[in-house]
């Protein structure tokens, strides 16, 4: 018999969720929420900013949240896929032996696994993510390994350009959500992470969160329960489609950036998976905000996250993605008008 879910009192453990890990990181509320989102919606999540500015704080504080097992591999330019699945040795007697990687330690237990700087492997490594995050399964040993539970997490070093490898279009999609970390500007939190001595340790800090606050292994039935909750009415319908139209054809619908020739800026993205990662964390945003039904805020809120990975720009402009990709954003937003 399939266990009840009861969506308020999820709700209440979504938001303690959040504000527990608004208490290991500084000026990131709108972050956290994303991140929130993504994990209530099942997706993998990639964070990208400057060093130091708590993307590896704010993953390993969600991870102690979610409870279960928890590994990690750091990015670097020899790392190939079969260090994610096999360790190699030398045992007590001499003799060569293999034991599990980090990816096939625990099996079906791994609730989160944790890519370090994964923009400093090279497309090899990659290849192997790829299937992990759509799938949820690798082989290896001649058997399929199965993580029904998993959730991926990624950092990149968006700082430092030498020796790392650019992240393929492929490999870009399969996250649920980009997320962009920034050091806060307000002054009191300023003042907080340089003087406060409790953020001198982040492991310390961290080991304060309740762990298994929101059971890892209860969330699939959780989304899917979230997702058939909240309807969506044909008007809203109509402009989420608007939406993607313009995202996929941004002249027709009158989107002008500056310096930019608009007919020749989109190479690909906007594609139907990536719109249907939309409107699944739009669905989220409206549970979270305890509705039952979709508003074109929902899809305002959560529409740079998701999207903006996933449009492509022909290589003239590719180079100024970082300018160009809120403009066109923001463009979209500003001519299709909301129900």
């Amino acid at each position: 018999m399939q266990e009840q879910i009861d969506l308020n009192e999820w709700r209440e453990r979504a938001l303690s969720f959040e504000k527990a890990a608004n208490k290991v990181v500084l000026g990131l509320e709108r972050q956290v929420r994303a991140l929130t989102i993504a994990i209530f919606s099942r997706g993998h999540v990639l964070l990208e900013g400057d060093v130091g500015v708590g993307k590896t704080t704010l993953l390993k504080a969600a991870s102690r949240l979610l409870g279960g097992a928890y590994q990690r591999i750091e990015g670097a330019i020899d790392l190939m896929p079969g260090d994610f699945l096999y360790h190699a040795y030398i045992d007590q007697n001499g003799q060569p032996a293999v034991a599990p990687g980090p990816l096939l330690r625990h099996e079906e237990d791994l609730a989160v696994f944790f890519f370090n700087e994964i923009n400093r492997a090279r497309p090899q490594a990659h290849s192997l993510l790829l299937r992990l995050m759509a799938e949820r399964s690798v082989n290896a040993f001649n058997r399929e390994y199965a993580f029904p539970h998993l959730t991926v997490f990624a950092d990149r070093n968006g700082l430092e350009r030498e020796e790392t490898f650019e992240l393929p279009a492929a490999a870009r999609d399969r996250f649920f959500m980009e997320i962009s970390i920034t050091a806060p500007e307000d002054r009191e939190f300023q003042r907080d992470l340089m003087f406060s001595t409790r953020f001198h340790d982040a492991d310390a800090l961290i080991s304060t969160l309740e762990e298994g606050l929101v059971p890892y292994d209860k969330l699939n039935a959780v989304s899917a329960t979230i997702q058939e909750h909240v309807r969506a009415e044909l008007a809203l319908q109509d402009y989420a489609v608007n939406l993607w139209q313009a995202l996929r054809h941004p002249e027709q619908a009158g989107v002008e950036i500056e310096d930019v020739e608009i007919s020749r800026l989109i190479a690909g993205g906007a594609s139907p998976r990536g719109m249907g990662m939309l409107m699944r964390a739009a669905r989220t945003r409206a549970w979270l905000e305890n509705r039952d039904y979709l508003t074109p805020d929902d899809i305002r809120a959560v529409f740079p996250e998701t999207v903006g990975h996933r449009i492509f720009f022909t290589p003239a402009y590719e180079l100024r993605r970082d300018d160009i990709a809120p403009a066109l954003l923001n463009g979209v937003l500003n001519k299709i008008t909301a129900p």
